[in-house]
């Protein structure tokens, strides 16, 4: 396996954000899209983090996503919204969606904003987290391009459709998340085991003729498989009717018809808050949280809660540097970004 070239964050934070302003953007966007996707990295999960910078790039350039999106709520109804993302960048635009239904939780106790015309928006976590860190207990699921195998098909017939839930933490510790994909692994984390050389374990997923496979490169040409079976199928379909069809959106196998990219434009994202104090409290989720955090640490062990290694790694890699793979570093050098090792 390749060793990583340590980058440091501030650095890589400035360069990433400086050329996405070169590309169109705005500079405050472009300092979010900079800050979300190096979020990624920093928490150990490089299939989600600044490895999309290129692709991002290239839709900017080309028309498919929008540089200076025009967005705009279609619809509020007290403690809902519904957004038109006009195809911006999608971390941008989800920090504004999640914004809202923030805002309206302060006011109503819950609150729920549904975003269409949106991009790929990274990681999940990041959304679910920002909802936290306001006191919030966050929640936000999108559809996506067809990449998994379900019900009998042998190839890509729906998207894994990811699903974050976060809820705050007491004294300003870092909030719990859970994040999954649909599939048994995202396809992002199929391309990262790719570039480091490892065999996938069994069950992941089907090559292109839709046998059973554990080599990365052959599943990437064919397609992943839902976690649990009926389980994983049943939730992605569930995401893809509470986003798509709600919106009255584009559902995964019409975002594929006309780009294959995994840019996902005129994807759906729904994002929910529900604040604590219109329930038992806060203070009140702050102790029970870590109460049953503390049960669990004493009755199973190792037990880790969602969320906590990544947290780890995020305080290592702040000290030592993002860490980025070789073929990573190489592709954000030809971008022009001038990054020192």
């Amino acid at each position: 396996m390749d060793t990583p070239i340590r980058i440091d964050h501030q650095q890589l934070a400035r360069r990433i954000s400086n050329v996405l302003e070169r590309a169109g953007m705005e500079a405050v966007m472009a300092a979010e899209e900079a800050s979300i996707m190096i979020e990624a990295d920093l928490h150990g999960v490089p299939s989600h983090g600044v490895r999309m910078l290129p692709g991002l790039l290239a839709a900017l350039k080309d028309g498919r996503a929008t540089a200076k999106p025009q967005i705009r709520l279609k619809t509020g109804f007290a403690a809902t919204c519904m957004m038109d993302g006009d195809n911006g960048p999608g971390r941008s635009v989800s920090i504004r969606a999640m914004d809202q239904a923030v805002e309206r939780a302060r006011e109503f106790g819950i609150g729920a904003c549904l975003a269409m015309h949106t991009t790929h928006w990274g990681r999940a976590h990041a959304y679910a987290c920002h909802a936290a860190q306001a006191g919030m207990i966050g929640l936000c699921t999108t559809n996506a391009m067809p990449t998994m195998a379900a019900w009998g098909a042998t190839g890509k017939i729906i998207g894994n459709n990811p699903l974050a839930i976060a809820l705050p933490r007491s004294n300003g510790a870092e909030p719990l998340v859970l994040d999954i994909a649909m599939s048994q692994a995202a396809v992002g984390k199929v391309g990262t085991w790719l570039r480091e050389g490892r065999e996938l374990p069994a069950g992941w997923g089907l090559d292109a003729n839709g046998q059973p496979s554990t080599d990365a490169k052959a599943i990437l040409s064919g397609a992943v498989l839902p976690f649990g079976g009926h389980k994983g199928a049943g939730l992605a379909l569930i995401m893809e009717l509470m986003t798509a069809a709600l919106a009255g959106g584009a559902f995964g196998h019409e975002i594929v018809e006309k780009d294959r990219s995994g840019l996902d434009p005129n994807s759906c994202k729904l994002f929910i808050a529900m604040n604590p104090d219109a329930f038992g409290g806060l203070e009140t989720l702050h102790v029970r949280v870590d109460s049953y955090l503390s049960y669990l640490g004493e009755a199973a062990r190792p037990f880790t809660w969602p969320g906590e290694r990544g947290w780890q790694e995020r305080k290592h890699n702040l000290i030592a540097g993002v860490p980025l793979h070789p073929e990573i570093f190489a592709q954000l050098q030809s971008l022009g970004l001038r990054i020192e090792a």
